[in-house]
């Protein structure tokens, strides 16, 4: 154990990035409570004194546990990889037509997302997530508040957000989606009137590119029926930091891209709010025939 402590300081004081990277990958599950990377700090606050390892709980058990689950995985990982995309034969993937995503009936179910707030940066909007009635949706709900913190930088605030948790394969790889197949994200939903912003987030391939994401919005109508929602995928629009970008393009649904999909709330109206979710599904609609709904612009326009 003195050996792992070791590697992890000499990647971590002694520049070595590509190898901390790999360190994490392997010691991930020994490292359940610590925190290798800095983490977003509150203006004014002070940095935490311990060293990461500091708070690492180094288990030879745990390990060998860990790597029978992961070469598991892996194993069946390698037979969905050969019996066609996705797990399924070809025949069966080129003529799919729906495929339910995330649906929402256990405790296991609601584990596969996070939920955020302005709580983070010293906001006072609260949000929760449970089971609704007899286990059949997941209830979002909680109370928005646009009192922004009195740290003497942050104007704006009162935003809440459930997020899914980025799929990860064996070894804790990354794990695209590939929705190539389909052309709409489709949903059952019930909320209270309130719009709500539907979010894709993309695995940037720059540092810069962290906070890209594709965005649409999506209007629910309130009462106590449900409602069937389809968004088409050349409906979202591009934007970095808040901001829409001028040069717009469509989402990369291949396995290139996508990472997570979440949903926001930010309408800057005071007070309680909720939102059922029964699923979230993909749809290939034949009728659809729209490719982009925007206009794209030359960077530089030829004279």
């Amino acid at each position: 154990m003195a050996l792992a402590v070791m590697l992890l300081n000499g990647a971590s004081f002694h520049g070595g990035c590509c190898r901390h990277k790999v360190l994490l990958s392997l010691l991930g599950p020994l490292l359940s409570n610590s925190k290798l990377y800095s983490s977003y700090r509150r203006p004014g606050a002070e940095p935490e004194k311990k060293l990461s390892w500091q708070n690492a709980d180094f288990s030879f058990k745990k390990g060998i546990d860990h790597l029978k689950t992961q070469l598991s995985l892996l194993k069946k990982e390698t037979q969905d990889y050969l019996r066609g995309p996705g797990g399924h034969p070809l025949s069966q993937h080129l003529l799919e037509q729906t495929k339910v995503l995330w649906q929402f009936r256990s405790q296991e179910d609601l584990n596969k997302w996070v939920i955020s707030s302005d709580v983070e940066i010293g906001g006072k909007s609260k949000v929760y997530i449970k089971l609704g009635r007899n286990n059949q949706a997941a209830l979002l709900y909680g109370t928005l508040n646009t009192e922004a913190p009195r740290d003497g930088e942050t104007k704006y605030s009162g935003y809440c957000s459930m997020r899914s948790r980025p799929a990860v394969g064996s070894f804790n790889r990354k794990k695209y989606y590939d929705w190539s197949n389909f052309n709409s994200l489709y949903l059952r939903v019930r909320g209270d009137g309130r719009p709500w912003m539907v979010n894709i987030y993309t695995d940037p391939y720059f540092s810069h590119q962290k906070d890209d994401l594709y965005s649409y919005f999506m209007f629910t109508r309130g009462g106590p029926y449900w409602e069937e929602i389809k968004i088409p995928f050349s409906k979202f629009f591009f934007s970095s930091r808040g901001r829409v970008q001028d040069n717009q393009h469509p989402v990369w649904l291949d396995k290139a891209s996508f990472l997570t999909l979440g949903f926001t709330i930010g309408d800057k109206v005071d007070g309680p709010f909720q939102l059922e979710i029964d699923f979230i599904g993909l749809l290939n609609d034949r009728a659809h025939r729209e490719e982009f709904a925007y206009e794209t612009y030359d960077k530089n326009t030829p004279v």
